[in-house]
C-alpha cells in the first residue's frame, strides 16, 4: 500500500480499504487458480495494481463512462480501475471461465457495484464502449481488430474514444503494424512511476 499511497495520496477510506484487500484476496485465490504468476504474487501491489493504475494517470474517466477490459485475466487492469473510478462502469471479459470466476469473487469480496464480469471472447461480445483497455494481452494489430467494432461514436471524455493498452518490450515494432493514419500516443510508464520495474513498460493510446 505504501507505493500506492505515495502516488495516489488522495484515495478515500473506501478505496484504501478495497485496495488493501487485494493482496490477501489474490494470495488466497492464486493458490487455487493461477491468475497471477506464483513467483510474482508478493509483488501484486506494485507489478499489477499500480501498473494497472497507469491508465488513471493518463486519463480521468468521466462519471458514467463505459470501459471494457479486454482479456482481463484475474481482473487487471479492470479491478484496480473500478476501485479508482467508482462512478464509471466497467465490463471485464476473458475467454477463460475460471479466471472470470475469480473476478466475480473479487467483486463480491470488495463490494464493487460498477463491474460486470463476462466469460466471453472479444469477437463474440455485443455492446459499445467509450474505451477498451488491456494489459499484456496480444499484439496491437489484433487488439485493434477486436476493439474497432466495440467503440461507440458518442464522445464524453477529454480524450477521444479508443484503445488504451499497457505493454512492454518492442512496442515500436508493434506500432508499425497499426494502419497508416491512425492517431496514437506512446507514454513511458516511468514518466508516471519512478520504480525500476516500470522502465521498459509503456502505455499506448490509439484513437478509434
Amino acid at each position: 500500500m505504501e507505493d500506492l499511497l505515495r502516488y495516489f495520496p488522495k484515495l478515500n477510506d473506501t478505496q484504501i480499504r478495497q485496495f488493501g484487500m487485494l493482496l490477501p484476496f489474490y494470495q488466497e485465490w492464486n493458490a487455487k487458480i493461477n491468475v497471477v504468476s506464483r513467483k510474482d504474487i508478493e509483488n501484486l501491489m506494485l507489478h499489477h495494481v499500480l501498473h494497472s493504475l497507469t491508465i488513471a494517470r493518463f486519463i480521468q474517466f468521466t462519471p458514467n463512462s463505459s470501459i471494457l477490459d479486454l482479456g482481463t485475466g484475474g481482473g487487471f487492469p479492470g479491478i484496480p480501475l473500478a476501485i479508482f473510478f467508482p462512478q464509471v462502469n466497467f465490463t471485464l471479459i476473458d475467454g477463460t471461465r475460471k479466471k472470470i470466476f475469480v473476478v466475480e469473487q473479487a467483486c463480491e469480496a470488495l463490494g464493487l457495484q460498477n463491474v460486470t464480469p463476462k466469460a466471453v471472447r472479444a469477437e463474440e461480445l455485443k455492446g459499445s464502449f467509450d474505451f477498451v483497455v488491456s494489459r499484456a494481452v496480444t499484439a496491437l494489430d489484433q487488439l485493434l481488430v477486436w476493439t474497432r467494432p466495440l467503440i461507440r461514436n458518442k464522445q464524453q471524455n477529454a480524450i477521444p474514444n479508443g484503445l488504451i493498452t499497457l505493454k512492454g518490450g518492442m512496442v515500436k515494432q508493434e506500432l508499425k503494424t497499426v494502419p497508416k493514419g491512425t492517431y496514437f500516443e506512446i507514454t513511458p510508464v516511468s514518466s508516471y512511476f519512478s520504480d525500476p520495474y516500470f522502465e521498459e513498460k509503456f502505455l499506448i493510446y490509439l484513437q478509434i
